[in-house]
């Protein structure tokens, strides 16, 4: 008992400095994506603490952290932009509409991914294959790695450039000692949270030396925005009264919801998967879809941008300790409580420190084993990592993903294609059969068909599917064809070791297959079109 108290404390330790961590790092992500989305930082920040505290709370996978993404402000800022023109060619012109419409927007978004939830689409992301995985993290890294080099970037007198001379060698210093303390304070003990203590470490060395460097502070204003200060999130009853509500309005709402929700959905469950396999536990796909729904509904009326899944910030929680609810919840809640009361502290934290935790995550997210075993793996799973990893950097993670799976669909169905064989052999009446070794689909039926020699073959011919499997109707239709082709030689086919799946489609296509199948107690017993209802989420 006293065993497992303290293992319970040290649980609930962890849980509470990782949250902490994680909230301090979610700042500047919060609100660098809200100035992509081109909307207001405190936006932005809402929806960090309204959809991280729901997913938290409700979600599919403890431990894991949602806010604001890149992967979604992209989408969002020609939302906005294209919202503000419509809203000004009203007939009693509008300011800012387009924020309406991104809220509007998000809360479509959200009940199509809490319907995607209920209807257990979820569980469709199991079918990634794993070079889509490693492309989608290695690509995900090197956004990761692309955004922090912005902030080696300076803004004085209204110009942007890099820094340079002792500039650029202090933000480079700080960012060094940063990743040093993560790299080498767990090696000494594992009770001071890394991640925490190096942006404590450095906060306190650029007060003390007095360093000009750009904190966060610095960076929302730079940015134009005016500070960190907010309240409470506010119930957006303008959506309700400005938005006119008319076939316009759904027509260009509805095509960015739909993307927004399917981006949500692929890169929260593709994060999942991730910490599935860093934590070696299972979360469950379908509640989180639900979770990520509500979550964006609610963010949708109290004037949030939305979110899903943010992979950085979940590894950085992960290794710091955060496997459970707890540490999801405190980085809410601990977010809010900056904008409520500490934001003028919060502004002091150098952005060189969090740029710092940020390049560690990128160490940690790419797949590294990757590189290595780029020449042993087939070039074809290479061709589609490799791929996927150049759209996630130079598109958006939906498209990455969908390319690649549709390559690595295109990849399975050739080498299921020419797997097909025929042994043939003559039996001592005279009769030649057909032995068909591999899977007869639609990607083989060609193949199928030119094993045949219809012309030549004698009177009576046999084919054999014991070693075969007709995966859908395709291979239905290309036993039907080869049948058709023998009779009208005059000759008479047999068919051997078919499934009663198989054999109800032919009979029912045609009486004569009664005839034409031989009957074995070995016949192969599978379905040609699996009901996907008999499968759970658990099987």
């Amino acid at each position: 008992m006293v065993e497992l108290i303290k293992k319970r404390t040290k649980n609930v330790k962890n849980e509470l400095t990782s949250g902490l961590t994680v909230a301090l790092a979610l700042v500047p992500e919060a609100v660098a994506f809200s100035f992509v989305a081109g909307v207001d930082p405190l936006v932005g920040l809402y929806a960090a603490f309204m959809v991280g505290l729901i997913t938290s709370i409700f979600g599919g996978r403890p431990g894991m952290i949602s806010g604001a993404t890149g992967a979604l402000a992209v989408v969002m800022v020609s939302l906005v932009k294209d919202g503000n023109e419509m809203g000004l060619a009203l007939a009693e012109p509008v300011a800012n509409m387009g924020l309406q419409y991104l809220f509007v927007t998000v809360i479509i978004m959200g009940m199509i991914q809490a319907l995607a939830g209920v209807l257990q689409l979820g569980k469709f992301i199991r079918l990634v294959p794993h070079p889509v995985m490693l492309g989608f993290v290695n690509g995900l890294a090197i956004v990761i790695f692309l955004s922090q080099l912005s902030m080696f970037k300076s803004t004085d007198s209204g110009i942007i450039d890099w820094l340079q001379g002792p500039e650029l060698l202090t933000m480079v210093g700080l960012v060094a000692i940063t990743m040093a303390i993560m790299v080498f304070l767990p090696k000494i003990t594992e009770k001071i949270p890394a991640a925490l203590s190096a942006i404590l470490v450095v906060t306190a060395v650029t007060l003390f030396c007095k360093l000009d460097v750009a904190t966060v502070g610095s960076f929302i204003r730079d940015g134009g925005g005016e500070g960190l200060k907010g309240g409470f999130p506010e119930f957006q009853t303008q959506i309700f009264t400005l938005i006119p509500w008319n076939l316009e309005t759904f027509t260009f709402i509805l095509p960015y919801a739909f993307i927004l929700a399917g981006i949500g959905i692929i890169e929260s469950l593709l994060t999942l998967n991730l910490l599935d396999e860093i934590t070696e536990t299972r979360g469950n796909s379908n509640k989180e879809c639900i979770a990520q729904g509500a979550a964006n509904v609610v963010t949708g009326l109290f004037g949030g941008m939305g979110g899903c899944a943010m992979i950085g910030q979940s590894i950085i929680n992960v290794n710091s300790g955060g496997r459970g609810r707890l540490s999801g919840i405190v980085a809410a809640i601990a977010l809010l409580c900056f904008i409520l009361f500490a934001s003028s502290y919060i502004e002091l934290v150098p952005i060189a420190a969090l740029t710092g935790i940020m390049f560690m995550v990128v160490i940690g997210t790419f797949a590294w084993s990757s590189l290595r075993i780029m020449h042993k793996i087939p070039k074809s799973d290479a061709l589609v990592l490799v791929t996927v990893s150049g759209l996630t950097v130079a598109f958006d993670l939906a498209v990455a993903v969908f390319v690649g799976i549709i390559m690595s669909a295109l990849v399975f169905s050739w080498e299921n294609a020419i797997r097909i064989r025929a042994r043939k052999k003559i039996k001592e009446d005279g009769t030649k059969v057909y032995e068909i070794w591999g899977p007869l689909f639609f990607g083989s039926t060609q193949m199928f068909a030119s094993k045949f020699d219809v012309k030549g073959d004698p009177d009576k011919v046999e084919i054999d599917f014991i070693e075969s499997r007709v995966s859908d109707y395709s291979g239905i239709e290309a036993i039907s064809s080869i049948v058709e082709k023998y009779e009208k030689e005059g000759k008479k086919v047999a068919l051997k070791h078919l499934s009663m799946d198989c054999k109800k489609l032919l009979n029912k296509s045609d009486k004569k297959y009664k005839t034409i199948i031989l009957e074995k107690i070995d016949d192969p017993r599978y379905h040609v079109v699996a009901d996907p209802t008999i499968f759970d989420e658990n099987t």
